[in-house]
Parts: structure tokens; C-alpha cells; sequence
């Protein structure tokens, strides 16, 4: 009699659902559809929004639009000359400066941007918040919180579908969801992906703001500032972020890379 193997669901979702990082051409772990992803980031962030002050300063704004409209368009060239502009199918792009303290900026799925007034001094100028915006924006074009979120549905609920998860689920599912891409946390820009997302999104975010006409080099002095900005931290291995040495010096490793794109 032939015996009949059964494979755990996650086997089976990691069988079926892998595809490739832009940029890097990394093998990640997603099975939640863009459209899904999207319809649920653009709920989330009218509702951050609503509970939220956005800025009223007119020049702090102008900067941040103009700085993410600039790398938006980036994106854009650098997705079409590389045939993948169907990966930003139904992209709505959206830029806000929210008045708060922390020293944070994000960027949901669909280009749904964040910046919060508590990183502006680090940042100093435009060019060094082209720094943090191609970053996070590298973040959503990675597919970095649908590749988390998929992991902890996969984990939480077996790897049910967002939608299924959405209707039978719906706290928890919102609360993976604001988890995966930091929204609300006080962790600073620093947000709290792996490593190996960290340092791809570092990666990425160069070229992007090479490609907005923003020089990569500043990248460096930005990650010092931040360094300083942290005080005692704990070694790398009990963090989920490359130590700021090691980020920095990664940083200019791929600064030739960076500057290859870069146009004054």
C-alpha cells in the first residue's frame, strides 16, 4: 500500500508563493496579492490621517512632497527601463508630514508615505530626507512588509488568505499589518524589519535617490547622525538591525554602485 505524505500548510505557501525582490533579485516568501495589500494600506492610512495632526507648516510640507515626488518618479524610470512597471499597478502615490516627535518615516504598500516632524532635524535638509524616503520607499517596492506579513499569517493563521484573515480575524490581522510596516511604533526610522531587509532597502534606497538627482554620498553622514542619535544599543546579534558601523561601512561599499546612477 503507498503511504501518502502530507506536507504542512507553511511547506505548501512556501512552495507556491515565491517570487523576486526588484532591484536585488532576492527569492522572497509572499503570497498576498498586491491589489489586497493595497486596498487595506489605503483603509489604514486615511484612518492614521484622521487620528493624526498633519502639518500646517507650508515650507516643511513643500520640502517633503517635493523631495517624494522627485524619488517617486525615480522609481518610476527605474521600474520601466528595468520591465517592471506592472509592479507598481495601481500605485497611488501620497506624501504627508504629520507634527510628531519620534524620529520616524514609513511607507505603506501603493506608495502611501509618512514623514514625521521628529526626523526632520537629523535629516537637515532635502537631500538628506531623500536619504530616508529612498529607503522606505525601497522598502515597498522590495515588497518587505507583504514578505513579513506573509510570514507572521503563515505563523498566526496557517496561511489563510489576507481577505479570509480580514473577515474572520480582523484585529489581529490590522495589528500585523501596522506591525509589519511600523506604523504608530516609536522605534525610530530604524523600523523593525531584518537585517537582510534593512540593508536591502539601504541598497535600494541609493539608487533611488542617485536617480532623483540627489547625492548618494550623503547617505553616510545621515547614518552618523543616527548613530549619534541612538546612544547605548544593544550588540547586533540581539538586534534586528545591522549595526550602525556595519551599515555605514556597507553604505559606502555600494557607493560606486550609487554614483553610477547619479545625475546633478
Amino acid at each position: 500500500m503507498r503511504k501518502l505524505f502530507i506536507f504542512p500548510v507553511t511547506i505548501l505557501i512556501v512552495l507556491s508563493a515565491c517570487s523576486k525582490v526588484a532591484v536585488t533579485g532576492r527569492n522572497q516568501l509572499s503570497f498576498i496579492p498586491a491589489s489586497e495589500m493595497q486596498s487595506l494600506s489605503y483603509t489604514q492610512y486615511q484612518q492614521f490621517l484622521s487620528e493624526n495632526k498633519v502639518s500646517t507648516d507650508a515650507q516643511k510640507t513643500t520640502m517633503v512632497k517635493n523631495c517624494g515626488q522627485r524619488i517617486q518618479k525615480a522609481v518610476e524610470q527605474y521600474m520601466a527601463q528595468n520591465n517592471l512597471s506592472s509592479q507598481l499597478a495601481n500605485f497611488k502615490w501620497e506624501f504627508n508630514l504629520v507634527e510628531d516627535p519620534t524620529v520616524n518615516a514609513w511607507c505603506m504598500p501603493g506608495g502611501k508615505v509618512v514623514v514625521y516632524t521628529g526626523i526632520l532635524p537629523v535629516v537637515q535638509d532635502e537631500t538628506g530626507l531623500a536619504v530616508v524616503l529612498g529607503h522606505e520607499i525601497a522598502h515597498a517596492i522590495a515588497n518587505h512588509g507583504g514578505e513579513r506579513m506573509s510570514q507572521e499569517l503563515a505563523v498566526q493563521t496557517g496561511g489563510q488568505a489576507l481577505s479570509v484573515a480580514l473577515a474572520q480575524k480582523p484585529a489581529l490581522t490590522q495589528q500585523l499589518f501596522l506591525q509589519s510596516f511600523a506604523i504608530g511604533s516609536q522605534v525610530g526610522v530604524l523600523l523593525p524589519y531584518s537585517r537582510l531587509h534593512e540593508s536591502e532597502a539601504d541598497h535600494i534606497g541609493l539608487i533611488f535617490m542617485a536617480m532623483a538627482g540627489y547625492d548618494p554620498n550623503v547617505a553616510v553622514s545621515f547614518w552618523q547622525r543616527m548613530k549619534a542619535q541612538g546612544g547605548q544599543k544593544p550588540p547586533e546579534f540581539l538586534s534586528t538591525h545591522p549595526a550602525d558601523d556595519k551599515r555605514i561601512a556597507a553604505i559606502q561599499k555600494e557607493m560606486p554602485e550609487a554614483m553610477r546612477y547619479y545625475k546633478k
